[in-house]
């Protein structure tokens, strides 16, 4: 009886060690280029970037998109449709396909290491809320950064936050603004500002500015990547193989607007099984 169940325990093991690499299979992506192949993997957290993916890669959408921008130290971006049929030297980066995807941040497990997958967007002063692009995407190869480089980042970031909360409190209390500039009443605006600063410092103190983990500024300093992107793009996987092939694109000669002289192009994406 006790030989039975350990052979059913090993065979029930087996087909659930089956199934989750079947599981993980699924969630693999492979870009073959003309510099060679590129192997992703997707995050089962970022469920709308993903299933969005899977249906662009299965209906062949990628298959002969151009990777048409290129920055070293940065990143490398495809994705645009136009850029499939697109002439030596055309502007690209404009092509999309009509939709976006709402932002998935999945701070921090996942930032902007080398060789994070993550979704390109608009700007935020047309888009505020970060949606992503429903097909544009860039891979990190990015570069290494100093202890020094890393608390300016965070110094950064704690400035943006008081910006931004400095400007919300300020948008909700117009009126107020209005009247005291009205009156040329300086003393007033000067009080005026005192006190939203006080209520800026208090919600940051209730809920501070992002700060690198100690895990991020390890791996910012030893494997590199572009750490300021973290918060603002959402970053839906990693290159699980041909990390080199991604190096090697990045240091193509580039033209305007970062596109490659010669073209890099996908030959085919599919979702591995």
């Amino acid at each position: 009886m006790k030989k039975f169940t350990v052979i059913v325990l090993i065979v029930l093991s087996c087909i659930s060690e089956s199934c989750a690499n079947k599981k993980m299979a699924g969630t693999l992506v492979c870009f073959e280029t003309n510099y060679g192949k590129i192997t992703v993997r997707l995050y089962p957290e970022t469920t709308k970037h993903r299933e969005n993916f899977l249906k662009l890669v299965n209906s062949g959408f990628y298959n002969d998109v151009l990777f048409h921008r290129v920055i070293k130290d940065f990143m490398i971006q495809a994705g645009d449709p136009d850029s499939k049929t697109a002439k030596s030297k055309a502007s690209l980066g404009s092509g999309d396909v009509g939709y976006t995807i709402p932002a998935e941040f999945v701070y921090p497990k996942y930032y902007h290491r080398k060789g994070a997958l993550a979704a390109a967007r608009e700007g935020d002063n047309v888009n505020p809320q970060k949606a992503s692009s429903g097909c544009q995407f860039y891979i990190v190869q990015g570069k290494t950064f100093s202890d020094s480089q890393l608390d300016e980042i965070d110094q950064n970031n704690q400035k943006k936050l008081e910006a931004k909360l400095f400007q919300e409190i300020v948008n909700t209390k117009q009126n107020q603004v209005k009247k005291y500039q009205a009156e040329r009443n300086q003393s007033k605006l000067d009080a005026f500002r005192d006190s939203v600063l006080t209520e800026v410092h208090t919600q940051m103190n209730a809920h501070p500015a992002r700060k690198l983990t100690p895990l991020q500024r390890e791996e910012y300093k030893t494997i590199g990547g572009t750490p300021h992107l973290d918060g603002a793009y959402t970053v839906f996987g990693e290159v699980v193989e041909g990390m080199d092939v991604v190096e090697r694109i990045s240091n193509v000669k580039t033209g305007a607007n970062d596109r490659p002289l010669e073209d890099v192009r996908v030959i085919k994406a599919e979702a591995m099984k």
